[in-house]
């Protein structure tokens, strides 16, 4: 019995600082102006235990956005389509970059913090791009005439960094319904049209 207090306590204040995190970001001009010592005051917790349970700053961006990111998961797992197992490949693609996109517009400072900060010196060694890009590999290796998935999910996630959809959103000031249409209308091009005539993925 004496070691539930404990442990009530730690998911306690796991979910004061993830909603004290997101509640930064959401607020913040620039995803750099949000420090550790900012989200533990906000959390009211010490910078100790902030970083005893995630470890550091990345490590808290990467909970976040796992957090964000399960209802996607459990859909493109087991739910129904148009991002669940049983929808046409070509379909699902175009789903799963609009989760994707509309993922990073719901949560536009903590995505580019996280892809900014990544752990890794190159972006497309972070986990969460990982996870992604084998994702989208697998549904297009499923699709007729696809002849380089591998190349192909990178390119089509490249049109979701979080840069990208930053700026579009910032500086354009493009609407939301208006990019996820321009994505789609991207995907389908792709997924449509074969390699330029004279080349293929061997050349």
């Amino acid at each position: 019995m004496p070691e539930r207090k404990p442990r009530k306590d730690a998911a306690r204040n796991r979910e004061a600082v993830l909603a004290a995190a997101d509640a930064l970001f959401a607020r913040c001009d620039s995803p750099e102006d949000v420090t550790m010592a900012d989200v533990a005051a906000a959390a009211g917790v010490g910078k100790g235990t902030l970083f005893r349970a995630f470890g550091d700053r990345t490590g808290l961006l990467r909970a976040l956005y796992e957090a964000r990111l399960e209802p996607i998961r459990e859909a493109v797992e087991a739910g129904p389509p148009p991002l669940g197992p049983a929808t046409p490949p070509q379909e699902r693609v175009l789903a799963l970059l609009d989760a994707v996109l509309c993922l990073k517009l719901d949560n536009r400072r903590l995505t580019l913090a996280l892809e900014e900060s990544g752990g890794s010196s190159s972006p497309y060694r972070a986990e969460h791009y990982g996870r992604w890009h084998r994702l989208l590999r697998a549904v297009l290796e499923q699709v007729s005439g696809m002849t380089d998935s591998d190349f192909t999910a990178h390119a089509l996630l490249a049109a979701t960094r979080a840069d990208l959809v930053e700026h579009l959103a910032e500086q354009e000031h493009v609407p939301r319904e208006r990019m996820r249409a321009q994505l789609a209308d991207f995907a389908t091009r792709v997924l449509t049209s074969g390699p330029p005539q004279g080349l293929t993925a061997e050349d």
